[in-house]
């Protein structure tokens, strides 16, 4: 057997380099890497001498450059990745928040944090946590409740092993998630004889599983008898690449298409058969039909609860649920009855088992009414004051190419873009499964890398833009353009409204509200110009809509503040649905005594098992 000698490190990086897609393209896109005393001289040395057979990026945070990556990988449909690394200790935990966000959101990623000594002769390291009772345990320990795939390598040839499971576990679309190689600084730099075939470039396919026949049936036979049946679009409609076999399918049998987070964008706003976003901060239209189904149909959803008003918005009388799922854990849930099976793939089979059947033709006023409502609602504003979310949302709408991509996180924006944003196929990118602050402008950083032909908007408010701008200045660097809009409500508006709205009192999220001294005055302009960036005050709606439009031909990130109104929330007329938020069972006022009271009323609606 030929081998060559190499360090576990220059191994890891070479046979990375080595992993290719269908398409002819490197899996593992490059790497994000913040070096230290963990990994700068084994992991170090291998991605500089690797050069751009494995491309080496320096970022300003672990958890951003991480939330980079996972965002490039969504943007991808998870067909490429990104490697982060980081030394041992803090720039490792740093990255756990990405791990988890990437694990809920069932997206890959691989995660090389180093690690300590496997010899343990120098022990303590420096940033080494120390375990009383177990010295097999390390800070990348809390790497295994938020990874797909955890590993720690401590001998050289264990990468023979556990680097083709890392592959697996991120291509295969029933188990893709993050992965950890926690990888001890000292095995890094040991050298082993590998074998040559080792290294041999390999391409990973994505799996397409086909349904079972006895479910195909039972899920046919449903269709057929379904009186007011509705399609549920997921993320999994999105990574299966089957938005156009959605479109067709819902057309030519009348099966009306409402949206979680993750799947929209999956129909263009403009299909006859997209009624919009359902749930909690779901649209009229869809939340009607919703409500009056007797046959859900879930494809590539998990179900959470902001779709399903934590589960009391399907509310008829005898309704089904199908879950069409790549991973049978979310096929059955909640009583479901499961079809496991790429989207792709039983969209087609039950096109053809179904034939020219269609359903009875959903009420076409209710999309017509919903979208003039919105239209409405997101005018410019016909008098002085402070903007609205929804005016904001409607004046970068009003001024952006058709195939722009609006991307965000948490805060206010994620309802208010679900409800309001009308996107053409593709033109959404929403982390809410994990929603998690700070993930804006490192994943729209991310997303552009992914997507550099389309322009990229990403809102995000004061509050999300406190906790990680830092990739703001990375992006400078490697002049990558995206817009930024950053909603001023100086503070957490969004929680403020809920807090409000569950019986509290204001309480510790908006600035005035808070136990502090000063009142902030925080220029975010300069902040953000002092990293490099084109950033702007505009003056109103209209200004917005001007620097949207200058934005556009610049080859660096810029950023438009906008000051806007922290009590007006997105949603208006009956747009929207309850959310099981616990109210205090006792409390002293009688705001709050009512609150809990409606709490009851409306937890008493809800549906735990089919």
């Amino acid at each position: 057997m030929s081998t060559v000698r190499l360090t576990a490190a220059q191994a890891m990086v070479k046979w990375l380099a080595a992993q290719m897609t269908e398409d002819g393209e490197r899996f593992v896109d490059g790497v994000w890497a913040i070096f230290g005393h963990g990994n700068v001289a084994g992991l170090g040395e291998a991605l500089q001498k690797a050069g751009n057979s494995l491309p080496t990026w320096r970022g300003q945070n672990e958890q951003t450059m991480a939330n980079a990556a996972i965002a490039y990988a969504k943007a991808k449909k998870r067909r490429r990745v990104q490697a982060v690394t980081s030394s041992i200790g803090p720039g490792a935990t740093n990255m756990v928040t990405a791990a988890a966000l990437a694990h809920v959101n069932r997206l890959p990623v691989l995660l090389i944090p180093g690690d300590v000594f496997a010899n343990r002769r120098p022990d303590p390291v420096l940033q080494q946590v120390e375990d009383f009772d177990d010295g097999t345990v390390s800070a990348n320990d809390c790497f295994r409740p938020v990874s797909r795939y955890f590993d720690r390598i401590t001998r050289p040839e264990q990468l023979l092993t556990a680097l083709p499971r890392a592959l697996r576990v991120m291509t295969d679309p029933a188990s893709c998630g993050p992965v950890t190689l926690s990888f001890c600084q000292d095995v890094q730099a040991e050298a082993y004889d590998w074998p040559e075939a080792f290294f041999e470039p390999k391409v990973w396919r994505i799996r397409r599983p086909a349904p079972d026949a006895r479910d195909l049936d039972d899920v046919v036979a449903l269709i057929r008898t379904a009186k007011n049946p509705v399609i549920v679009a997921g993320g999994g409609v999105i990574y299966s690449d089957a938005e156009q076999q959605l479109a067709d399918f819902a057309t030519r049998h009348a099966i009306p298409v409402i949206e979680t987070q993750a799947g929209k964008s999956a129909l263009a706003q403009n299909h006859p058969m997209n009624f919009g976003a359902a749930g909690v901060d779901g649209s009229a239209a869809a939340n009607a039909l919703a409500r009056k189904a007797d046959l859900v149909i879930g494809i590539g959803t998990r179900f959470q609860d902001f779709t399903t008003g934590s589960w009391s918005l399907f509310e008829a009388k005898g309704r089904k649920l199908v879950s069409i799922n790549v991973q049978a854990y979310d096929a059955d849930k909640h009583g479901a009855i499961g079809l496991v099976a790429d989207a792709k793939v039983a969209i087609a089979a039950l096109g053809e088992k179904l034939g020219t059947y269609r359903a009875p033709q959903p009420e076409a006023t209710l999309r017509r009414e919903w979208l003039a409502a919105v239209d409405r609602h997101c005018a410019a504003p016909a008098q002085e004051g402070l903007p609205s979310d929804a005016q904001v949302i409607g004046a970068v709408q009003r001024a952006t190419d058709e195939d722009a991509i609006a991307m965000c996180a948490a805060g206010t924006m994620p309802g208010a873009l679900k409800l309001l944003w009308q996107p053409s196929q593709g033109g959404y990118h929403m982390e809410y499964g994990y929603s998690c602050m700070g993930y804006e402008i490192a994943g729209a950083m991310g997303l552009k890398l992914a997507r550099p032909e389309r322009e990229v908007i990403c809102f995000v408010g004061d509050g999300s833009y406190m906790m990680a701008n830092s990739e703001l200045a990375t992006a400078v660097m490697r002049r990558v353009p995206f817009t930024v809009v950053l909603t001023d409500n100086r503070g957490y508006g969004c929680i403020n409204r809920l807090q409000r709205g569950t019986g509290g009192e204001a309480f510790n999220n908006l600035y005035r509200d808070c136990n502090i001294e000063q009142q902030p005055a925080i220029d975010f302009v300069a902040h953000a110009g002092s990293m490099g960036a084109f950033a702007v005050k505009a003056r109103h709606i209209a200004d917005l809509e001007t620097q949207i439009a200058a934005a556009r031909n610049r080859d660096i990130p810029t950023v438009i503040v906008i000051d806007t109104d922290p009590t007006d929330g997105p949603g208006f007329s009956d747009a929207g649905h309850w959310w099981d938020v616990a109210v205090p069972e006792v409390g002293a006022t009688d705001k709050l005594k009512q609150a809990y009271a409606d709490y009851l009323t409306s937890a008493a609606k809800q549906n735990t098992v089919n």
